[in-house]
């Protein structure tokens, strides 16, 4: 079974990577394994970090990458395709390949560009990282 690894931010670009996931389903004789992942970056809270409770700031990564998650989960639920989700934090590229090399997946397809406020002439900064950071194949979607 192909493992299909989708990274999301909720942005346009990646839900035209979930679109093109839902018509790929379509072309195996068995449905892909999904991975939605989703990567918040660490909050700077430094010296704040002895007055802000630890789980108050994973349950904050968790609410955000739900919110990030929506309209992906939404979209597959809808379709009734099944899949998995993660929220990571860290570095979004390093935990993209990390996730990859982890589960073993077979492919990352996610969008070109996301949320970032930083983006590259062609492709988004995550996207560039990630293309050179993993060893499975990378589908980019516009």
């Amino acid at each position: 079974m192909l493992k299909v690894l989708v990274p999301v931010d909720g942005s346009e670009c990646s839900d035209r990577a979930i679109d093109l996931v839902l018509k790929m389903t379509g072309w195996f004789k068995e449905a892909p394994d999904i991975h939605l992942l989703t990567v918040h970056h660490h909050l700077p809270y430094g010296r704040l970090a002895s007055a802000v409770e630890h789980d108050k700031v994973q349950q904050y990564y968790h609410d955000e990458g739900l919110k990030a998650l929506q309209s992906a989960r939404a979209k597959l639920d809808a379709a009734k395709v099944r899949y998995t989700y993660h929220v990571g934090v860290g570095d979004p590229a390093e935990i993209i390949a990390q996730y990859a090399r982890e589960q073993r997946c077979d492919q990352v397809l996610m969008g070109t560009h996301g949320r970032g406020r930083v983006s590259g002439l062609l492709l988004g900064s995550v996207a560039t990282k990630v293309l050179h950071q993993v060893a499975v194949p990378v589908l980019l979607v516009k």
